[in-house]
């Protein structure tokens, strides 16, 4: 079993408050539960309203179809047009560690 996370730092477009960051984030994270069958949540810099942290995880018996899953949601998150991608973190956890 293969265990790979994905943390994304996000900087918001034109938002305000904390409301209209919610219209951005929720969107994000429902589109890539629903489209790739990931786990994922807002999990970190709740308290501002123009930075968002998302975090990612998927499990698979096989190391090249996590690899190719974690690619396809950093490819998609990177081409959202209202956020701008700071960062990606990425980690892999097998049978051994």
């Amino acid at each position: 079993m293969y265990v790979g996370t994905l943390s994304f730092d996000l900087l918001l477009g034109d938002v305000r408050s904390l409301k209209e960051k919610r219209s951005v984030v929720r969107p994000i994270v429902s589109e890539l539960y629903r489209k790739y069958g990931v786990s994922v949540a807002e999990v970190g810099d709740q308290d501002l309203y123009r930075r968002a942290e998302i975090g990612l995880a998927a499990v698979s018996g096989d190391t090249g179809h996590l690899t190719d899953v974690l690619d396809q949601c950093e490819r998609w998150v990177a081409a959202r047009p209202e956020v701008e991608l700071l960062s990606v973190r990425r980690r892999h956890h097998g049978d051994d560690d």
